[in-house]
């Protein structure tokens, strides 16, 4: 391999321990280049001089710093404006989990409730989760007589009550998906377990999969490598979300193949 196909993955070990060392492994195999994240390098302001193409892969907040820098390039697969629920969900109505949804924010959803409830036709509770990808609180079923600012976990992780959110009828989410997708097509994935993120390959001759191929072939996604989560609810598949690759956690998915498709991504955009 020339110098002018090498790329060069920046790993944040720490984030993923219990994939690391297959990520890193599949890079190497690939004869490709690991440098190890660290925080320093923000902290100090003193980043390492990295030649030719290079790919981030680590936390969210990491992943959406790099992307905006001009640090690197490609940087990060983290477009985090296009992965708003709002940018993609309305394109994503005929196979998305949220059948109904509101968008709002913190504040106004605190100060009235009862319209969000009564626009949604729920009763005792519904499902609250940010607007953002990089998701400064998670999302959970609230009750009506339970919404407030400290329940939204406001003034820990977040300090603006403008935060848009994203407010949903709650449903029974019976099992979970996450496929890697690299330019239209599903190139790995991993069946998991949310309580507790148990990880299990897929198989991809099997129904969550080929849902997922469809529809990562009918909807504009909001990068060329992006995760995409399906769901089991009600006996019916449905897309959960999407996140940005250069943040997800890949739980079983064969790194060999991510590592080999997105090293193509970028090749041809080098």
């Amino acid at each position: 391999m020339s110098r002018r196909d090498a790329l060069t993955w920046v790993l944040e070990a720490e984030v993923f321990p219990a994939s690391h060392a297959a990520m890193r492994d599949a890079v190497v195999a690939r004869g490709h280049e690991v440098v190890l994240w660290t925080d320093e390098w923000v902290w100090g302001a003193r980043w390492p001089r990295l030649d030719g193409p290079v790919v981030f892969h680590g936390s969210l907040g990491n992943a959406d710093f790099v992307a905006r820098s001009s640090l690197w390039r490609p940087g990060a697969f983290c477009n985090t404006e296009a992965f708003r629920c709002t940018a993609w969900y309305p394109a994503a109505q005929p196979w998305l989990l949220h059948e109904t949804w509101v968008s709002t924010t913190v504040a106004a959803f605190v100060a009235s409730p009862a319209a969000v409830f009564d626009a949604l036709d729920a009763d005792a509770a519904v499902f609250v989760r940010p607007d953002s990808p990089l998701k400064p609180f998670s999302g959970r079923a609230l009750r009506r007589d339970a919404v407030s600012l400290d329940a939204l976990d406001h003034g820990f992780y977040y300090d603006d009550d403008a935060l848009p959110i994203i407010v949903a009828p709650i449903r029974n989410v019976e099992r979970e998906w996450r496929y890697v997708v690299v330019d239209g097509h599903v190139v790995a994935g991993s069946a998991y377990a949310a309580d507790g993120r148990t990880a299990l390959p897929d198989d991809p001759n099997g129904a969550p999969w080929a849902f997922a191929a469809k529809v990562a072939k009918a909807l504009p996604l909001p990068d060329p490598v992006t995760v995409l989560d399906v769901c089991a609810c009600d006996g019916r598949l449905r897309l959960l979300e999407l996140n940005p690759f250069s943040g997800a956690d890949l739980y079983a998915c064969d790194r060999t193949g991510v590592v080999r498709a997105v090293s193509a991504v970028v090749a041809r955009s080098a």
